[in-house]
């Protein structure tokens, strides 16, 4: 297992939404409140495309479960807006132990999300700031997906 990198939220960052989870019964209302959250921000130019909506929400969902399942309640996400990024920020009360990358796992095995997450967003970094710890997770605001090359309108 590594480490994840360690990094504060990017100057500047300001908080669009947050939510609060206590258990894993509150995904399902995390991912829908998330996603219409998202969708109000399209109007504006420029706004994530339906591939970053997507990918924003499949990255929320799975470091929220890793917070609610590892981590020390309540779980915070928090929607917030950095210059041309979007960035997703999921804090837990446990302190203690950092955030650990399993790329030696097999796909059925689990403990994948910090995988994902890195696969489908710019960058994921960590920091502690109190008594919590922090895993966010910056997005293009301009519909590029990560890794690609193309903008989510190429074809």
């Amino acid at each position: 297992m590594s480490h994840l990198e360690t990094f504060p939220l990017p100057l500047g960052a300001h908080v669009l939404k947050s939510w609060r989870l206590s258990s894993s019964a509150d995904l399902t209302g995390l991912r829908a409140n998330l996603s219409a959250a998202l969708q109000t921000l399209q109007p504006y130019v420029p706004g994530p495309s339906d591939d970053v909506v997507d990918s924003m929400v499949l990255v929320a969902t799975e470091l929220a479960t890793n917070a609610i399942r590892h981590g020390q309640p309540p779980t915070e996400v928090r929607l917030l807006r950095a210059d041309d990024r979007l960035i997703l920020d999921v804090a837990d009360r446990d302190h203690h132990n950092a955030p650990r990358l399993s790329p030696e796992r097999a796909v059925g095995d689990g403990g994948l999300g910090l995988m994902l997450a890195r696969s489908l967003s710019l960058q994921v970094s960590w920091y502690r700031d109190g008594e919590s710890k922090h895993i966010w997770a910056a997005f293009n605001d301009s519909g590029e997906i990560p890794g690609s090359g193309l903008s989510s309108g190429s074809v």
